[in-house]
């Protein structure tokens, strides 16, 4: 079996329709059960990453918009410019409703992840270490003896496993693959070339931890974002009569089981569900935990966190993907066969609009998005290896970090996305689980949150 057989048999597995519904299932029930927070607490939220409820005094290392910003620079990167062009090419317009309803679902869930993990965290040598491996083992293992000890114990050593191995995929080889690949088909750069920069620059931002990648992330996303958002809109803009009949494209094609048009074969409603919720959860990582790792980083309260982690889907998925989505349609790139796959549609679609300089500035934004996503999930990598084997494997796990971010650059695309899928995807079953056994004890905690606001 060669490896873009495996690549695909492994990714089928992991993100069957199960893994759908079990997403979709939980966000129902999160949201039902928590009153919507992300509707009665989404002004909240914003005042409190503005910092109007900040306590000087609470533990943490870095502040609720560094937190945010970390996180987000881990999950506003390529899912939002690549991911949504593989999205759109494999299951037409209407896998942006599905990718609209994974967001709204997940912006309960990203709570549910971060405040616990803020309630489990750990505090060892002034750093605070957190995520849903400490919720597994502090929430759940330390209360157990016996089987389920050891059981709670094992599902949260497997979990700081599956951190380290998507820090490697979802978080390194996907974005430096196709860092290489725009700026080898916008600039003539060879890939090795790109690569080995880019190998460089984030081993020297990962030795400064935690507290460089948030002051790196509060610089470069609020930049990143704003960059992309301008042009995204220039375009919208320029061609606003088209913009309602492409809604009404995107609404029909996620029911009708005729999304796809142009070059690409017709999906099924299944099909386009799938598709859409998959790259909806690797653009904002909603159920699979590891945005609670930088959230723990944060001096804040254990809800008041998970209110902030709760705005990450909606800039992310709601706002930024859906730019994306509406450039692509508008500009006809999607169904284009010159366009290519992944950023370089998006490149194309931009171009098609800026020319030349349209080329260059998703280049440029492919870059951005890439390194921080790429520093971002170091850290989280970090984590999941200072659980399983302690700090002093930290140095030769950033070593293996920036060799991949070379290694990446050299990979086959398609084989990349389904060996990140997999990997990434493998995150969800014992985050999810965990939430759903801690849910009641989060229930009651919220309850007196609310009470004293």
């Amino acid at each position: 079996m060669d490896l873009k057989t495996f690549s695909e048999e492994f990714v089928g597995a992991v993100w069957g329709p199960h893994m759908v519904w079990m997403l979709f299932g939980a966000g129902v029930v999160f949201s039902v059960y928590f009153g919507f927070p992300q509707v009665r607490y989404f002004w909240h939220a914003i005042r409190v990453t503005k910092g109007d409820f900040d306590d000087p005094n609470m533990k943490g290392e870095i502040s609720h918009f560094q937190a945010l910003c970390a996180a987000l620079s881990a999950t506003i990167g390529l899912g939002n410019i690549a991911g949504v062009a593989f999205a759109i090419a494999a299951g037409g317009p209407g896998a942006v409703v599905w990718m609209w309803i994974a967001g709204f679902l997940g912006m309960t869930t990203k709570f549910t992840s971060i405040s616990l993990s803020l309630f489990n965290r750990d505090e060892t040598g002034g750093e605070v270490h957190g995520g849903p491996m400490y919720t597994i083992k502090n929430g759940l293992a330390a209360n157990k003896t016996g089987i389920a000890k050891q059981f709670f114990m094992f599902m949260a050593f497997i979990y700081a496993l599956f951190v380290v191995l998507s820090s490697f995929g979802a978080g390194n080889l996907f974005q430096s693959n196709q860092m290489a690949t725009i700026i080898e088909s916008s600039t003539g750069v060879s890939t090795w070339v790109s690569g080995l920069v880019f190998a460089l620059l984030a081993g020297m931002v990962l030795i400064g931890g935690i507290k460089r990648i948030g002051n790196v992330a509060g610089k470069l996303v609020p930049f990143m974002v704003v960059f992309y958002f301008i042009g995204a809109l220039i375009i919208l803009f320029a061609n606003i009569d088209l913009v309602p009949q492409l809604f009404s494209d995107i609404i029909s094609g996620a029911f009708s089981g005729t999304a796809a048009i142009g070059g690409f074969a017709g999906a099924t409603m299944k099909e386009v569900m799938k598709i859409g919720t998959q790259r909806a959860v690797f653009s904002n990582e909603a159920g699979m935990g590891s945005a609670a790792i930088a959230h723990t980083a944060a001096k804040s309260s254990p809800i008041e966190e998970g209110l902030v982690g709760m705005l990450g889907p909606l800039i992310d998925t709601i706002v930024v993907c859906t730019l994306t989505a509406l450039v692509l349609l508008i500009t006809g790139a999607w169904s284009n066969a010159d366009a290519g796959t992944g950023s370089d549609m998006t490149a194309f679609a931009f171009s098609t609009f800026f020319g030349p300089l349209g080329q260059y500035g998703v280049t440029l934004a492919v870059v951005l998005f890439a390194f921080s996503t790429i520093i971002s999930w170091s850290y989280y990598g970090e984590q999941g290896v200072v659980y399983m084997v302690g700090e002093k494997f930290i140095m030769p796990y950033r070593i293996i970090f920036v060799i991949i971010t070379f290694l990446g650059t050299q990979i086959k695309p398609e084989v990349v996305l389904n060996i990140v899928d997999g990997l990434f995807g493998l995150l969800a079953y014992p985050n999810l689980l965990a939430n759903l056994l801690l849910m009641g004890f989060l229930k009651k905690k919220f309850d007196e949150y609310k009470k004293a606001l």
